[in-house]
């Protein structure tokens, strides 16, 4: 049974560092002149929203997000009671870094900031929660304006960009854990997915990072 959890966590984990990929890749938009970004941000959400694929992908998503916490929950718990046992597979060659064993900690700080996050974009664009959106000049829900009024809060910035430090950690060890969960040994590639996953979780880091602090500076 805990081989199958730290399998599911790794394929689970896996599938959303792809989304991060996709997620990033859309709020570049907002970097590019407002002029530009504000209907080009729009139609690219609306895109999203109305494709049926990637309506399926959000189930996925979602599921993903729900399946990785509990699983995280339950191999952390045993792992407690287990005199020393280490949170992933190949203990000879994995280091006792802080992040390694914290990783539950790093996690909990993410869920937190996933509730909040999606409190504020998703409830209230696709279940209407709160003030309702506007529409744009094409008559789309203007997730533009809904994006960047809030990134021009000082506090939810702070909040936002902080909290890509915790997130960035996560992703950096548990990118390489994930592959040796799921078998792969070699050192010479596990150096290559280790080197991979630290460039990965800086651009993640950097790239979610830096946005709502450019949006929140360009509304001054």
């Amino acid at each position: 049974m805990l081989f199958f959890r730290k399998n599911v966590m790794a394929f689970t984990g896996l599938f959303l560092c792809v989304f991060l990929v996709v997620h990033l890749g859309g709020n570049l938009i907002l970097l590019l002149p407002p002029h530009i970004s504000h209907d080009l941000y729009n139609i690219y959400s609306h895109k999203l929203g109305e494709n049926i694929f990637i309506k399926v992908v959000s189930i996925a998503l979602y599921l993903s997000i729900i399946v990785h916490t509990i699983y995280a929950v339950l191999v952390t718990k045993r792992n407690n009671f287990s005199k020393g046992q280490k949170y992933y597979v190949n203990h000879a060659t994995e280091s006792s870094s802080w992040t390694s064993q914290n990783m539950g900690l790093l996690g909990f700080i993410i869920l937190i900031f996933i509730v909040v996050h999606m409190a504020n974009f998703w409830a209230r664009i696709k279940l209407g929660f709160g003030d309702s959106v506007p529409l744009d000049s094409n008559g789309l829900k203007d997730v533009y304006i809904v994006t960047t009024s809030l990134f021009k809060n000082p506090l939810y910035v702070l909040f936002y960009s902080v909290l890509m430090v915790p997130l960035a950690m996560h992703i950096n060890h548990g990118f390489s854990s994930a592959f040796k969960t799921l078998g792969l040994y070699n050192l010479k590639y596990i150096k290559r997915v280790s080197f991979i996953g630290k460039i990965f979780s800086t651009a993640v880091l950097v790239g979610f990072g830096i946005i709502p602090i450019i949006v929140y500076l360009r509304s001054l």
